[in-house]
Parts: C-alpha cells; structure tokens; sequence
C-alpha cells in the first residue's frame, strides 16, 4: 500500500532535473543584494586572486582592477599604513584592505558604522586566500578604522569567527 508521503519515480527525477535550476536562481538572488566590490590589486599578486575568489564564492560580484599603483590608492583612501596589505577593495562606501573574511564584510554592510571600512593587518596564514596546506591556521583580528581610530571588529581562525 502506497501512502500520501511516497514519491513516485518521476516525480523524484523531475525534482532532481530542477534542482540546478533552483541552486542557480538563488545565487543569483543572492549576488543581486550584495554590492558591486572594487578590488586593486598588483598585477603579479596571487593570494590576492585567491582572495577574491574567496568574495565571489560568498556572493559578491567582484569588479577587479590590476595597477602598480595600488599604495596611492590606500593613501588616497585612508588606509593607515599599519593596517596596509596587499590589496584594497572598495564596497558599499567602505574600505577593506587585505584579506578581511567575506562574514565580517556582510556584517559591515548590515551594521553600516561610522568608519572608513576593515582591515586584517599584514597577510595572516589561514585568513581567506593565505590558505596554505599542512599548516595550521593563525587567529587574527579583523579591524574596524576610521576618524575615530581603530577597534577589532572580530576574530578569526582561517574563515571562521572565534
């Protein structure tokens, strides 16, 4: 006896025929909420790709820019030289400089402080796109700058929140 909750042979194949459809709808929902991020990077920097494949995993649509001239861009932002790394991105009127986890940039834009944007200091091993395998992954903090001065705005191991 067949009951009300059993499904047939095609209605599974019909539901598992659609269900890339639906993944592929959903990302896209979910890229059109989040903004456009500008990020510049040297020309010859790899963690930096990494890194960005890292954002656009997360959802956000990447706009990348490669120049040399990447350091006048972080002065022209307001980038304090201790908090300076390899690349510097642009999003939602914030600034984020290295490799700050894509969790603590959505939780920027749902909070919208009053600073000038994020930072993770130097290139931490473990944080997004320093990933190297065998080695263990650094805590380190993601820093919050602006006219106010600096705070950490969260902590991390690898991508996760400690």
């Amino acid at each position: 006896m067949q009951s009300d909750r059993t499904i047939s042979r095609r209605a599974l194949l019909v539901g598992l025929a659609a269900a890339p459809l639906a993944v592929s709808a959903l990302s896209v929902a979910v890229a059109e909420t989040l903004p456009k991020m500008t990020v510049t990077k040297d020309p010859s920097c790899g963690c930096c790709g990494a890194w960005v494949e890292h954002a656009r995993k997360a959802g956000f649509p990447v706009e990348v820019i490669e120049s040399p001239e990447v350091n006048r861009l972080k002065v022209r932002l307001g980038v304090p030289q201790a908090l300076a790394s390899c690349h510097t991105a642009e999003i939602g009127g914030y600034v984020i400089e290295g490799h700050v986890p894509a969790d603590a940039i959505k939780r920027l834009l749902i909070e919208r402080p009053q600073a000038k944007g994020l930072a993770v200091p130097g290139m931490p091993v473990g944080s997004p796109g320093m990933e190297v395998e065998g080695v263990e992954n650094g805590t380190y903090d993601v820093v919050l700058f602006g006219p106010a001065g600096q705070k950490a705005f969260a902590r991390y191991r690898g991508s996760q929140q400690v």
